[in-house]
């Protein structure tokens, strides 16, 4: 069968390292698992057929072990009888039946050591592949961390380019302000400057002016001219 070709290369194998030296271990342990399982399928149903081989080989030996010693009781009731004639011919017979059994027993010898492989890839298979699971299990797992820690540095790294933008909105808020307080100063370093001496002149003008009146009417009265005479 096939897959006792393959029963040193199954054996021999180990399944850590192996998992070890996978450059994607999540993706490729799924397809190394899929063919494993395969290979157990065969080696269930190969296992099957050689275990049943085994059964038949070994009835054949038991058989035939038991026809050797039934002529072998035969001949010896032969000489008990004392008839060696019969006794030749029951062992003659005895020695053929042995012939044939030395064939038995190497056909059972060999699907016998069949069987014990095709257990021994059984029991080597089955193990390998809850091997696989678990480390397929835990790889998982680890894959599962390592994404949930890239959104969270995904996250971190938004948040602090959030921060890097609110940060340059207010450096250019405060340029802005300060853009705005130097274009107030230069307004107000434009605007003409106040003449205090024409302001005060205006004042003393406008008190001259009621300085004159009330001198006027001072000197009406003293000529005893009326205001109102003095307008016709």
């Amino acid at each position: 069968m096939a897959i006792l070709n393959r029963f040193k290369d199954i054996i021999s194998a180990n399944i850590n390292s192996i998992i070890d030296r996978m450059e994607d271990p999540e993706k490729m342990i799924d397809q190394y698992l899929r063919d494993m399982l395969e290979d157990l399928a065969e080696v269930k149903e190969s296992t099957a057929s050689v275990m049943a081989e085994e059964t038949r080989s070994k009835r054949k030996v038991d058989e035939n072990e038991a026809e050797v010693k039934k002529f072998e009781e035969l001949a010896k009731k032969a000489l008990e009888a004392n008839n060696e004639a019969d006794a030749r011919i029951f062992l003659t017979k005895k020695q053929e039946v042995e012939n044939v059994g030395a064939g038995y027993a190497t056909a059972y010898a060999a699907a016998h050591e069949n069987a014990v492989k095709m257990r021994q890839m059984h029991d080597k298979l089955a193990k390998d592949i809850d091997t696989l699971k678990q480390r397929r299990a835990m790889i998982k797992g680890k894959m599962s961390v390592a994404n949930t820690q890239k959104t969270i540095n995904d996250a971190t790294g938004n948040v602090t380019q959030s921060e890097n933008a609110i940060g340059n909105f207010e450096r250019m808020e405060d340029k802005a302000n300060r853009m705005l307080d130097e274009a107030n100063a230069m307004s107000e370093l434009n605007t003409e400057p106040i003449d205090e001496a024409k302001a005060l002149e205006e004042k003393y003008a406008s008190n001259t002016s009621a300085a004159v009146e009330d001198e006027l009417s001072r000197l009406k009265q003293q000529m005893g001219l009326d205001s109102t005479d003095t307008e016709s």
